[in-house]
């Protein structure tokens, strides 16, 4: 059950980060809110918390991450977009027990579900080239 719960979390949390981009609201809120409102019984609560928790806590470190590998300023991204490269940003950055291959699959399977038609392209392309980098601040 683990991969699947640890796939409900992340694609829980990059409905949480989108939220919390959108509205400012606190993390803890929309933590609490997204934990009230969805069926949790097959979803790795503990690294849903970690992801929403670390992405919150991180956000400038991780955009600054990713900057020089995008095409435009992090800024300009779309919301979705920017959503799943913090949630993968700091899955390779921080997370180092989950392989890069899965970060980034994970990362593409996401911008497929919630993003617009080439996101995932985009997604897997910034990654791709910022894996390393990712990686390295953290080994």
């Amino acid at each position: 059950m683990k991969p699947a719960a640890r796939r409900k979390a992340r694609k829980l949390a990059v409905q949480a980060i989108y939220s919390w981009q959108l509205s400012q609201n606190s993390m803890s809120d929309i933590e609490a809110q997204f934990l009230t409102d969805n069926d949790t019984s097959k979803v790795d609560v503990d690294y849903f918390l970690a992801l929403v928790r670390g992405v919150a806590g991180q956000s400038s470190t991780l955009d600054e991450a990713l900057e020089p590998f995008l095409d435009r300023p992090f800024k300009d991204l779309d919301q979705v977009e920017r959503a799943v490269l913090r949630l993968a940003a700091y899955e390779l950055r921080e997370r180092l027990d989950v392989p890069y291959k899965v970060a980034i699959n994970e990362a593409i399977e996401l911008a497929k579900a919630f993003g617009a038609d080439d996101s995932h392209r985009f997604v897997n392309g910034v990654l791709d080239k910022a894996i390393d980098s990712l990686r390295a601040a953290r080994q």
